[in-house]
């Protein structure tokens, strides 16, 4: 069954329809189109949210990266920046297959359905032409026949008056005559008209309207093939996907799966283990034996020799615990005079000053510390530890660890400036024997330059095998050192922004000494003036103004603090020229922060 057959009168039905097809078919496109966008812009919020959660540093420079933990959740991130991919690629496939494709078969149906409509009115219009042209003949006809009858009756008429004259009969049967031939002529044209029109309106209902009918049937049929193609392209085009997502979804349950706690605690030992021993029993303190009182309750006591009483290093507050506050380095003691005193000296007790009582002495340094108290503010006011090439401000184990890393690193760049130069001078021997193949004289600089490096490289090698081994061995003595001989550890790294280093050099160079020199005999005791020390410690520095967050800082690198915008800070140091400045949190805790990341109010 065809539209030509059984729609033969239903012209403006099929109009209507077939219009509604190339909507439906527009409508389509539109819908894909969105969804495209749609798909677009969900893979884009999806690598933006990757890109936030990826971690910022190197996996080299990251410690973190070591744990399985964040090595799945990283994995995890790759997955779903992956999965990211496929929707980009279900939104190019369907803007390209379905979109544009449809969206040009639409063009080309609209043109097609176009040129049909236009043949079949054009058809009906020649049909009304004729039909229009027969009512007319037919008009034509029926007036030619009502004057002939008329014309007719007059002559008559006249014929049977008696007082008519012959003249005006002959002229009524002349004008009765003429009147029925007229009439016999739109007859006869009346007849040829109708078989005329009879002629085109079989062609029209039977031949040239189906035909069209049938273009159409045709042209709409086919707009319906391409719309389901393109129902079908909408699932193809995920269907491609599903394999690869769901590799994606299986490498997430793999990385799920892949966290392993016990090698995470194991990874965190290695990481971060000092490799000093613990520290012994606490001596017993006997206060109740009878002691020389002097008039001063804040000096030392005085045995019956004279002497003042040193305290050994198992015997000193403030290194019984090596995770206090106040496990910090102490500045040099000083004299009377402003300078060091020479009773740190690497052997024998501390020599008398000029014959003086030691008490007396004690009464002068008392004095004299005070107005020092601004600089030992200086001296630990700054957090951070100056960073030495040898990894000494590190804890013996970590620094074994970095001076291996250094010293592997140092070896692959010495083997691969050799493979350098053992290229360099095959090639040199390839130029001198084939000279049209290169000058052999341009490859001396870069000779000359790799046996510089390799020199340099090889000095660098024995430097930190040097290093090395000393750590090794350092660590091997706080194993096997008794806890009459332990030394209390220095304070875990902290490190401040690099520029600040100069500033703590003094600090961190007496933190090295105390660290790397085992303390023995009365010589290496602490100061006389122990007990003062710790109250210089518990005085916290002053700030000198108060600032406000502009920004956000996260605060990840060693020796810095992060906040939030709005927060009101402390200001603890101002900013030397490297763009950090300290800061204290109300909360507690000190740090550096961006200079410019800050407004500044001093007092």
């Amino acid at each position: 069954m065809d539209w030509g057959t059984e729609l033969w009168d239903q012209f403006e039905v099929l109009e209507r329809h077939t219009q509604w097809g190339l909507d439906l078919l527009d409508r389509y496109v539109k819908f894909v189109k969105e969804r495209t966008e749609v798909e677009q812009a969900y893979a884009k919020q999806l690598r933006s949210l990757v890109k936030k959660y990826l971690p910022k540093r190197p996996a080299k420079d990251d410690p973190e990266s070591k744990f399985s933990q964040q090595q799945s959740f990283v994995r995890i991130l790759q997955e779903v920046n992956d999965f990211a991919g496929q929707r980009e690629l279900v939104a190019e496939n369907l803007s390209v297959r379905v979109c544009l494709e449809l969206a040009k078969y639409s063009q080309e149906m609209k043109h097609e359905r176009k040129t049909h409509f236009q043949e079949g009115r054009r058809a009906q219009q020649q049909l009304e032409s004729g039909f229009k042209q027969l009512e007319n003949s037919k008009r034509k006809f029926e007036r030619d026949c009502r004057e002939a009858e008329k014309a007719a009756q007059t002559a008559e008429r006249l014929d049977q008056d008696i007082n008519a004259t012959k003249a005006d009969v002959e002229k009524a049967k002349q004008q009765a005559h003429l009147r029925s031939h007229m009439a016999e002529e739109s007859k006869n044209e009346y007849a040829a008209q109708l078989q005329r029109f009879n002629r085109d309106q079989a062609h029209f209902y039977f031949s040239q309207m189906p035909q069209i009918f049938d273009k159409l049937q045709d042209m709409d049929e086919r707009r319906a093939t391409h719309l389901g193609a393109g129902y079908g392209l909408l699932s193809e085009a995920e269907l491609q996907v599903v394999p690869i997502i769901a590799k994606c979804l299986e490498g997430m349950k793999v990385a799920a799966d892949a966290v392993d706690a016990k090698n995470d605690s194991q990874v965190l030992i290695e990481l971060h283990k000092s490799g000093f021993a613990r520290p012994g029993d606490v001596e017993f303190e006997d206060f109740s034996q009878p002691m020389n009182r002097v008039p001063s309750d804040s000096s030392l006591g005085t045995p019956s020799d004279g002497r003042p009483e040193l305290r050994g290093p198992g015997r000193s507050r403030a290194k019984r615990w090596p995770f206090s506050k106040k496990n910090k380095p102490r500045p040099p003691p000083f004299s009377p005079l402003g300078g060091p005193l020479p009773s740190a000296l690497p052997n024998g007790p501390p020599s008398p000053r000029s014959g003086l009582d030691p008490l007396a002495i004690l009464s002068e340094i008392s004095k004299s510390v005070k107005p020092r108290l601004a600089s030992f503010r200086s001296l630990r006011g700054s957090r951070g530890t100056v960073v030495t090439e040898d990894f000494s401000h590190l804890p013996p184990e970590q620094q074994r660890k970095r001076l291996q890393q250094q010293l592997e690193e140092r070896s692959r760049e010495l083997q691969k400036e050799v493979d350098q130069r053992e290229a360099l001078k095959k090639m040199k021997d390839v130029y001198e024997k084939t000279p049209q193949m290169g000058d052999p004289a341009s490859l001396e600089p870069r000779i000359t330059e790799t046996l510089n490096n390799i020199e340099r490289l090889k000095l660098e090698v024995q430097k930190y095998e040097a290093w090395l081994a000393e750590a090794e061995s350092r660590v091997l003595s706080n194993r096997g050192d008794s806890l009459g001989r332990h030394t209390r550890p220095p304070d875990p790294p902290a490190s401040a922004p690099p520029d600040s280093s100069n500033s703590n050099n003094s600090r961190s160079q007496d933190n090295k000494e105390s660290s790397e020199e085992p303390l023995s005999e009365e010589g290496q005791d602490a100061p006389i003036y122990t007990e003062f020390d710790e109250d210089f410690e518990e005085e916290p520095a002053s700030p000198i103004g108060h600032c406000v967050a502009i920004y956000h800082f996260e605060g990840s690198s060693e020796g810095t603090i992060s906040m939030a915008e709005g927060e009101d800070l402390s200001l603890m140091e101002e900013d030397k020229g490297d763009g950090w400045t300290r800061v204290r949190r109300k909360q507690g805790g000190e740090g550096y922060v961006p200079t410019s990341y800050l407004r500044v109010t001093l007092n």
